[in-house]
């Protein structure tokens, strides 16, 4: 008990580990007051009660992350600047299309400040224009993540098979685990660019057609996988940590 305790205070001190459970609650707060106000009876009062309740919730949590994204531009910008032109990377597909993604990222965060500072009147510009400018972006980093994983799913399944043929066991286990970890990026990428897609004006493919418990749905398995990788990549640390004390 007093590990899993320990665990979950570590996720909680680091910024990234902290948005992320936000992330999780928000979304399946979501999840929750979506489904009871959908389901909630005229005459079931509390139940309509707390599924509104949570939907609040959900709303506070998502401004909260808003606001702490405030503060990302600069260590984006340190990412874009290491990662360059992606010169480390063996395959020019999966370098051009990091850099596209790079580029969409590092210009989301100052369309969403914009409109942030609009809907808190700090500045006098519609906010409409930039919400849509940041979701645009949102979902094109999202679509490159996808083109990204899947070119290199493909790179992976070409490596497995000759490690197959001539191997060792601990190459061909590690080559499972990166597919694995692609394959649930792939997923998680592609229900939160669902959700991006409800996020465009009315129109656009099916924008504003989502239900309140299905957005979150969606935001709850994306934001869970994000916590199962992050897991994986600090226990794929501590383990070359140990082995390199050995």
């Amino acid at each position: 008990m007093d590990q899993a305790v320990e665990s979950v205070v570590r996720l909680l001190e680091s910024y990234r580990g902290r948005d992320k459970v936000i992330r999780t609650v928000c979304y399946s707060s979501q999840l929750i007051g979506g489904a009871l106000s959908r389901k909630a009876a005229a005459d079931d009062a509390s139940s309509l009660r707390l599924g509104k309740s949570l939907l609040l919730f959900s709303a506070q949590l998502s401004h909260c992350r808003t606001v702490l994204r405030l503060f990302d531009d600069l260590s984006m910008l340190a990412y874009s600047h290491n990662y360059g032109f992606g010169m480390q990377e063996e395959d020019a597909g999966v370098r051009w299309i990091s850099v596209l993604n790079n580029v969409a990222d590092q210009l989301y965060y100052p369309c969403e400040h914009i409109a942030w500072a609009a809907d808190a009147e700090l500045i006098t510009v519609k906010s409409d224009r930039w919400w849509l400018f940041s979701t645009v972006l949102w979902g094109s980093s999202l679509l490159l993540g996808i083109l990204r994983s899947l070119r290199v799913l493909l790179l992976l399944k070409k490596k497995l098979k000759k490690h197959e043929r001539h191997g060792a066991s601990h190459s061909r286990s590690l080559l499972h685990r990166q597919i694995r970890g692609e394959i649930l990026s792939v997923i998680s990428s592609m229900a939160d660019l669902s959700n991006a897609v409800h996020w465009m004006p009315p129109g656009f493919l099916w924008a504003g057609r989502f239900p309140s418990w299905l957005v979150g749905l969606l935001g709850t398995t994306s934001s869970l996988i994000g916590l199962l990788q992050m897991s994986a990549s600090d226990g794929d640390q501590s383990e070359s940590a140990d082995s390199s004390s050995q």
